[in-house]
């Protein structure tokens, strides 16, 4: 069985990266809520993707990340560091946007993309996903459960699913 390898990388230290999040980032609000109708265009409601972006880019308590398999991007995601000012004042960090390519999809590539995260940013976590999107409900119950070991809380508030929960680095071996 071939390993993957995949890494994820600050999209800040290479225009590359910016470029290609913008290129596949109406592919993921497709992806958000499928048939809902929940995330018109951006245009409609007064915001454009090249704006939304440079937001992720320019808010210091963002990290925009690429998401590689091999030297390929295959997926970006978005941790947002939290401060007593967020609706989630509980939490370090949230995971405020993540995607994996159609084509790179079911292949571990995520889950492995999401424990590097993880263990990059250690403390306490907020991952929400609408309900209606089973896909990713299903995808982050089976990612945080297993990396917790079973160990976190889950909730259901107004249509969406909130896993709160610690990460951290894994111990290392004396």
């Amino acid at each position: 069985m071939n390993a993957v390898t995949v890494s994820v990388r600050d999209a800040r230290a290479q225009p590359a990266d910016r470029l290609w999040i913008q290129s596949v980032y109406r592919d993921y609000l497709d992806d958000l809520n499928p048939g809902t109708g929940l995330f018109p265009a951006l245009g409609e409601i007064g915001h454009r993707e090249p704006d939304q972006i440079a937001h992720w880019f320019g808010d210091p308590n963002s990290y925009p990340l690429v998401i590689a398999k091999g030297t390929e991007p295959v997926g970006f995601a978005r941790v947002v560091r939290g401060n007593p000012t967020t609706p989630r004042p509980g939490a370090d960090y949230r995971m405020a946007e993540f995607f994996i390519t159609r084509a790179r999809r079911r292949l571990g590539v995520g889950r492995i993309a999401v424990e590097l995260i993880l263990n990059r940013f250690a403390g306490r976590w907020e991952i929400t996903e609408y309900l209606r999107n089973t896909d990713a409900v299903r995808f982050w119950r089976r990612v945080v459960g297993g990396y917790t070991r079973g160990k976190f809380q889950e909730r259901i508030v107004n249509g969406e699913v909130h896993q709160v929960f610690e990460s951290g680095a894994p111990a290392r071996p004396v």
